[in-house]
């Protein structure tokens, strides 16, 4: 497999308060085209401060970080967002989707700004919503979908740009066990399809989905390691529901 992004020595550090907070000290890491990583740790180890930086929502103090054969490291302002729109698709615990605007316009609307006619718009945000199997839900608002509707939906629409990476930061943090395996069938197909997925989880069940695990503490990577059989998200969530009281 190629390498899909490479992070050499990245620090970052944070002035709160007149003092110097090191977030990340040094880390080192390469992902492969098609990999599905979850990236652990505790309330300050540095995993989000080293998901912000993957997702181009913030810049390393030192370090390089190479994405798709890009030099992002340096890059600000325009050129930042261009390499974000264009490369990563995000998803969120919170879904983050539009409460007024229907699962098909919350899909669409990475394109409108990217400049995509109407009918090219809609034409793939369908195609997205039918990706995570949510095509008769097309016309709901968020209020009419079940949270794992949603975060299927915010799914989709982290798919409608075509990236080359998938960031899932927490993306069944506010859900419940079946709801979180499906969430996570959806994204093991995805991976299964060529998608590279990395995610941030503070849950080791979920981690256990994904084919690698780098753990983070105090800002530095501690464990590196594949996942020798990852569970199988579909057939926990066709268990679950057969556990269910009829």
């Amino acid at each position: 497999m190629s390498t899909l992004l490479t992070v050499r020595d990245l620090t970052k550090t944070y002035s709160l308060g007149g003092y110097q907070v090191l977030a990340l000290r040094g880390v080192s890491l390469e992902v492969a085209a098609g990999e599905f990583v979850a990236v652990m740790g505790p309330s300050g180890s540095g995993k989000s401060t080293f998901m912000n930086l993957l997702g181009c929502l913030d810049q390393p103090t030192a370090g390089e970080y190479t994405l798709a054969g890009e030099q992002v490291s340096g890059l600000q302002g325009d050129a930042l967002a261009a390499i974000r729109n264009r490369l990563i698709g995000f998803v969120f615990q919170n879904f983050n989707l539009l409460p007024r605007t229907s699962a098909l316009e919350n899909v669409a609307l990475p394109l409108l700004y990217c400049g995509v006619s109407a009918a090219e718009r809609v034409s793939r945000a369908q195609a997205s919503l039918a990706n995570v199997g949510l095509s008769d839900r097309a016309d709901h608002h968020p209020s009419q979908l079940s949270g794992g509707q949603q975060q299927r939906v915010a799914i989709a629409r982290a798919l409608v740009n075509k990236p080359q990476l998938i960031l899932a930061d927490e993306p069944t943090g506010a859900l419940d066990t079946l709801t979180s395996c499906e969430v996570m069938a959806v994204l093991q197909q995805l991976n299964a399809a060529g998608m590279t997925v990395v995610l941030v989880t503070h849950e080791h069940d979920i981690a256990e989905f994904a084919k690698r695990v780098v753990t983070f503490r105090d800002g530095m990577i501690v464990e590196d390691r594949a996942v020798a059989q990852p569970k199988n998200a579909a057939a926990m969530a066709q268990q679950l529901r057969q556990a269910v009281p009829q």
